[in-house]
């Protein structure tokens, strides 16, 4: 009997880790209407995309799509992918003023927030630039804690949108139609 229970409980062990590993990965579904861009989902796909110019910022499966930590009354939220016709790393980061966020259940207090990204307190980063933002919106639609079985999971649901235009080497330029689908855990947030 003892051996009975033994087995069940590694093989529960083995089943709950392989849903964690496979909650982590991209899940890449294709828009409708451009279907190099994700399709805008709030299921926790991992997965987020852009028009950038001719060009589209999309998730990579080799890199871990967002991190986020928050200090000194400031949220920083970073996507990190690739561009598309090229296959250069990019990184976008967003820097707003924020209540405390510590916890992931803190989250739920973005859900619907929209932010106006040409703010004198927002900042936007390419890469290691900082962008002239002309106008522009990050908006999360919702933010939900992830439950499954009455289980909490330890992990949070990012979905939104995203638009900005800026200036870039004295011309301007865009990033537009960008939407997010986010599962974001203890180990891809940082708060104080």
């Amino acid at each position: 009997m003892k051996t009975h229970t033994l087995i069940f409980v590694i093989f529960s062990l083995l089943l709950l880790s392989c849903k964690k590993n496979e909650m982590d990965k991209t899940v890449f579904i294709p828009d409708e209407d451009d279907p190099i861009l994700p399709a805008y989902t709030e299921w926790g796909y991992n997965s987020f995309g852009a028009e950038y110019e001719r060009d589209y910022f999309l998730v990579s499966h080799k890199i871990v799509p967002c991190k986020i930590t928050y200090s000194n009354q400031q949220l920083q939220f970073l996507l990190h992918g690739t561009t598309n016709y090229t296959g250069k790393e990019m990184k976008l980061l967003f820097v707003f003023n924020s209540e405390q966020i510590s916890e992931l259940e803190d989250f739920k207090k973005l859900h619907q927030k929209e932010i106006d990204l040409s703010a004198h307190e927002c900042t936007v980063k390419m890469d290691n630039t900082v962008l002239e933002v002309s106008a522009g919106k990050l908006h999360f639609k919702r933010v939900q804690l992830l439950i499954i079985d009455n289980e909490p999971m330890n992990r949070v649901l990012l979905s939104g949108t995203f638009d900005l235009n800026f200036m870039q080497n004295g011309f301007p330029a865009s990033i537009s139609n960008g939407r997010f689908d986010l599962g974001i855990t203890k180990k891809d947030f940082s708060g104080q």
